[in-house]
């Protein structure tokens, strides 16, 4: 069937109805004549007569009473079928697919992520761990979350997180063997533990910042990991020195397992961004996670 067709039979089932042209022809935005002309043509086309004219009204014949018996009901399914979509659009649905860092998902996603689905439970959540820098419109992902100064600056960035600080960690029985800690330079005299880089695959230089100054020192250790679980567990056996996110090692610093140092010279700075390309309209369920998100900051 032809979409003229079917346009052609829901106008039928509004002239009978309404019981006339003009009354009909108005919620549908149409002349009169121009819906007497479209009626005449399927009449021509069924070879029935469907409508009884008079100057004054119009009725259904037989033919016309036999045809919206069916009509009729499959029109109301159909036009359920609309409002129930419609409910689906104005409720957030489907799968938001998202890259980011191991720390975001933990520190971001897991908190929140139970919470979430039950207030949305249409929703779905897929979560790909990856250290580098992925093409989110290559990769098909709705969005990433990274830091902020690691964004691409054509895509739409939104603030999904605290600050962020970072901490230098030990445990007593490293310290206790180990010489003397500072300041940052003190460094080059200890065991670090190392972090990999997924994008470069080069060490990370560790952060540090002295009266608004921003520096990098790189460090050197018997041991280099690409996760910081490992990096974690390293320290607390007393592998060496760590580098951390402060939310990473408050348990063992609060259990004394770990030992801070070097803590003035490690500032806040603004933590995970969600982007996502600025050519793309948002979806619902995309929309309804940032919110999430952003109520947590």
């Amino acid at each position: 069937m032809r979409r003229s067709e079917l346009d052609d039979l829901a106008a039928f089932a509004l002239v009978a109805a309404e019981g006339s042209f003009t009354r009909a022809a108005a919620k549908l935005g149409m002349s009169p004549s121009g819906l007497s002309h479209a009626m005449s043509a399927l009449e021509a086309r069924l070879g029935v007569r469907l409508l009884a004219r008079t100057t004054r009204s119009v009725a259904t014949t037989q033919a016309g009473e036999d045809l919206l018996k069916g009509l009729r009901p499959a029109l109301t399914e159909i036009e359920a079928s609309l409002a129930a979509l419609g409910q689906t659009r104005a409720k957030p649905a489907g799968a938001v697919r998202l890259t980011m860092v191991k720390h975001a998902a933990t520190s971001l996603i897991e908190p929140m992520l139970a919470g979430f689905l039950a207030d949305y439970p249409d929703i779905i959540v897929e979560v790909e761990i990856d250290d580098g820098f992925t093409d989110i419109v290559a990769g098909r992902f709705d969005g990433g979350i990274r830091f902020g100064e690691k964004v691409a600056k054509d895509m739409i960035a939104v603030r999904v997180g605290p600050d962020v600080r970072a901490a230098v960690v030990a445990a007593p029985g490293y310290l206790a063997r180990a010489p003397a800690l500072a300041c940052p330079r003190d460094l080059a005299a200890h065991r670090c533990i190392n972090y990999r880089l997924a994008t470069s695959g080069g060490l990370y230089g560790w952060e540090f910042s002295d009266k608004g100054r921003r520096f990098e020192v790189r460090v050197e250790g018997p041991a280099v990991f690409n996760d910081g679980d490992l990096i974690l567990g390293a320290a607390l056996s007393g592998v060496g020195v760590a580098y951390l996110f402060e939310d990473q090692v408050r348990e063992p610093l609060a259990d004394g397992r770990l030992v801070r140092l070097l803590e003035k010279w490690c500032p806040p700075f603004p933590g995970y961004f969600l982007y996502y390309p600025s050519r793309r309209q948002t979806p619902p369920a995309m929309t309804a996670l940032i919110q999430a998100l952003r109520e947590r900051v």
